[in-house]
């Protein structure tokens, strides 16, 4: 009985892990496009 237990803590922390990478690595696009938005107005703004 404790191995399954073991088994499902295991198999909980693995799946709040990936939750975990897949939140930062949507966290870290977001923050790359919104920088990378900032910026247009302002060179779009120089070019007209």
């Amino acid at each position: 009985m404790s191995d399954s237990a073991s088994s499902d803590g295991t198999a909980e922390e693995r799946r709040r892990r990936k939750a975990m990478l897949v939140r930062a690595g949507i966290y870290l696009f977001a923050t790359h496009l919104f920088a990378g938005l900032v910026p247009l107005p302002s060179a779009l703004g120089d070019r007209y």
